[in-house]
């Protein structure tokens, strides 16, 4: 099931892709200056190259300053004040486009744990009709399995399938592959075939048994969702949480099994990740600058860029949401830097977030309601 963290660690990766496109922005921006400055080898006038270079150097100069909020005057030039504008103007539609993007990303990087969920579902029934055909097993036991049946017959588990593409149907022959050499000799598997009249009890320890140790253990099978998932190292688990509390929802007398919901207020959770993307993206320069005072006169563009993108989101988080505690905040925050940043980064973080807190909530730009809200020590 998610949870905040979750959340929070997939708007953190998504921040931290848009600000490394920030600068490609800005790089291209510069490029198209560069561009706009060079020799038109198809005028039939000769190109003055000096005059050119030195308007390209010009023209870089003012799209620096102006990026940076600077106040210029307006050059006599044309083709400068005209190429300055047009990469203004560039840069800030790439910016727009990303921001669009990686805002939209945030929340659909969530919902492709539905599409790993899924496919870890389908594939239990999947090895089962392999397990059929193979001549070097008998796998009765595996086939008639009531979890497998339940599954393989889900009506919703087909509906959502469909709609999250996590049918192996078109990929039987990797699945035959992983049969032979995931399942067919695991000891596990060899003495589930071998049972007489196997219990519920001993078909339900077998499909546990193959999503935690074959499908989800270090195995061919893992490998290839690492592969399908840029994200599989924090989505593992969750898919993992799901399935088994799947297998734990089978009832034995309706033989029906129970698909779980990823999310149970998704509607909160969507609208979480859109204030604090957001939140943490547009912050007020002023915020910046607060950060910077705290860091012993380091300006916040070298800080490293991991521990400036938890500073932003646990500021944004302190000053937007009046129902999370402040202590809350900081903790969460302090466990990202330990886990997706520097050696340093937890103590670091967890001294200028206590500090920036205290300062906010004296300038009264922390406003929390309810018994405890406040409390960050």
């Amino acid at each position: 099931m998610l949870n905040r963290r979750t959340l929070r660690i997939k708007i953190m990766q998504s921040i931290f892709a848009y600000e490394q496109c920030k600068e490609a922005d800005y790089e291209l921006a510069i490029d198209h200056i560069e561009e706009f400055f060079q020799p038109d080898l198809n005028s039939m006038k000769i190109q003055d190259k000096e005059l050119l270079k030195g308007q390209r150097a010009v023209a870089i100069k003012e799209f620096e300053k102006r990026f940076k909020g600077q106040a210029v005057k307006e050059n006599p030039d044309p083709r400068i004040a005209q190429a300055v504008e047009e990469a203004l103007s560039l840069e800030a539609a790439y910016l727009k486009k990303d921001f669009d993007y990686f805002r939209k990303n945030s929340i659909s990087d969530v919902e492709k744990i539905n599409t790993f969920y899924f496919a870890v579902l389908n594939l239990i029934p999947a090895l089962a009709t392999v397990a059929a055909t193979d001549k070097k097993v008998s796998a009765k036991n595996l086939i008639s399995n009531p979890i497998v049946e339940a599954l393989r017959d889900h009506a919703q588990l087909k509906r959502e399938t469909l709609r999250a593409g996590s049918n192996w149907d078109e990929r039987m022959e990797l699945v035959r592959g992983w049969f032979r050499d995931c399942v067919r000799g695991d000891k596990e598997f060899q003495q589930y075939c071998e049972s007489l009249s196997p219990t519920l009890e001993t078909h339900h320890a077998f499909v546990k048994h193959l999503i935690r140790k074959i499908i989800l253990g270090p195995t061919l099978i893992n490998s290839h969702f690492e592969e399908w998932d840029l994200r599989w190292s924090e989505d593992h688990d969750i898919v993992k949480s799901l399935a088994e509390k799947t297998l734990k929802s089978f009832d034995e007398k309706t033989k029906a099994i129970e698909i779980q919901k990823l999310s149970l207020e998704w509607d909160d959770d969507k609208d979480f990740i859109e204030r604090l993307f957001s939140g943490a993206v547009r912050l007020d320069p002023r915020y910046h600058e607060l950060i910077a005072s705290n860091t012993k006169n380091w300006e916040v563009d070298r800080l490293p860029l991991t521990d400036r993108v938890i500073l932003q989101m646990a500021i944004a988080e302190m000053i937007t949401f009046q129902n999370i505690p402040v202590k809350v905040t900081i903790n969460e925050y302090i466990e990202l830097a330990k886990h997706y940043s520097t050696p340093k980064s937890r103590q670091f973080i967890n001294g200028i977030l206590d500090v920036i807190a205290k300062e906010l909530v004296k300038e009264g730009k922390i406003k929390k309601s309810g018994r405890g809200l406040l409390d960050n020590r």
